[in-house]
This record gives C-alpha cells, structure tokens and sequence, in this order.
C-alpha cells in the first residue's frame, strides 16, 4: 500500500510544477499583451503575474482536472480565472482583441517548444533526478500543447471564439459573441453529457476527442521535430 502511495505522488509530482507553469503564464500573456495594447486593468489587479495563486479557479483548475481523471477521458485539461480585459481600454479594440486572446495559447506553445529543447539537457542531471526531469517535460508539451488547442477550439469565452470574433465579418461575428454566456455550458455539454448519451446509444459522441485529437497529436509531433526529439 506505502509502494502504491509513493507510485502515486511521485506520477502527481511529475504533473503539477508543468500544470501550474501552463496556466499561470496563460493567463499572465493575456494580461501583459492587454496592457501594452493600452488597458491596464489586469495590471492594476496584480494579474500579470507568475504567482499561481492569482490565477486558480477553484473549479476550473481543480475540479474539472479531476473530473475528467475520474472519468478517464482521453485529454486532462482545465482553465484558471480569466484575466479581465477591457476592451474599450484597447487602443485598437477589434484588432488588440485578437491579440490578447491569442497570447494564452501563443504562450502555451512556447513553453512546450522550451520544454522540448530542454529536455537535451537533462543528461547532465544526477541521474536520481533525470527521469523526474524528462517526465516533467514530457508532461509539459503535452499540457500546453492541449491547452492551447484547446482554447483555440472558436467558441467564446475560449480564446479562439475571441479570435474568431475579431476575424470574422460583422454578419458572422455578431451571432458567435452572442453565445458567451453558454460557451462553457456548451463546452461541459460536450465534455460530459454528449459522451454519455452516445454510450447509451451505442454511438460515439466525444466532440472534443474529436476536435482535439489529430490537431494535439499532429502539433506534439511537429513540436518534438523542430526541437530534435523525434
């Protein structure tokens, strides 16, 4: 039982330093971009910051993580606080917002493309450290390469539907942020009611396994090549 615990907190420790990284410098990028596109209120709030404890959300970080590790889903993700922007604050609102919403994801696949090169040089560590090192990269791309498709996924409040928003003609733009205040319940819509309607019916209804899968599989590959570790 000690053996099965210590197994156990050791795979924990391998996942929690890359966890807390992803979502902190998430929110912390959509933030600093905010405020050099002229709106200071995640700055003025203390939000641009690496402190993890301005960014959990108790749900979204927390529950929903081990909600999904219950249930064996096949992508263990989840969100922090969103940073608040003002987008009348922006300089070029339609234009800033595209950014700010992109700096998240744009930070997430920085830090699984530092991940990768770092994992070289692991082999100079006391070998007692080195595959603790290595996991922790390992799970470093693999959660920051989920999150940022994840957020990408164009549905708000995620940060591809704010992209979309600002990309899309007004015709097409209007409509989607209209559907904000249900983005997340559409989200936890597909994440947990769609799969288990389709097991009752003897069908495959995983949305979001279909929707992030290849594109999560296919950017991890293109990461651990650019970084020669594939």
């Amino acid at each position: 039982m000690n053996e099965q615990w210590m197994a156990t907190a050791y795979t924990i420790s391998t996942w929690i330093l890359p966890a807390v990284l992803a979502i902190t410098l998430h929110e912390a990028a959509h933030g600093l971009v905010a405020y050099r596109c002229g709106d200071r209120t995640a700055w003025q709030l203390g939000r641009v910051t690496l402190n993890p404890l301005k960014h959990i959300d108790p749900f979204g970080t927390i529950v929903l993580p081990g909600l999904l590790l219950l249930l064996r889903v096949p992508f263990i993700f989840g969100y922090a606080k969103p940073v608040p922007v003002n987008f009348r604050a922006l300089g070029n609102p339609r234009r800033d917002m595209i950014w700010v919403a992109a700096a998240g994801p744009a930070a997430n696949i920085l830090l699984a493309v530092t991940a990768g090169l770092l994992a070289h040089l692991v082999v100079f560590l006391p070998a007692v450290a080195e595959e603790w090192s290595l996991l922790n990269l390992e799970n470093a791309i693999a959660i920051n390469v989920v999150l940022a498709v994840f957020n990408m996924i164009p549905l708000p409040p995620l940060d591809g539907g704010r992209v979309a928003v600002g990309l899309l003609p007004d015709a097409l733009a209007a409509p989607l942020a209209r559907l904000e205040p249900f983005g997340m319940t559409i989200l936890l819509g597909a994440l947990f009611i769609l799969p288990l309607v389709g097991q009752q019916l003897g069908r495959n209804l995983d949305v979001m396994g279909w929707l992030l899968t290849r594109p999560v599989g296919v950017t991890i590959d293109f990461i651990l090549r650019m970084t020669g570790n594939a």
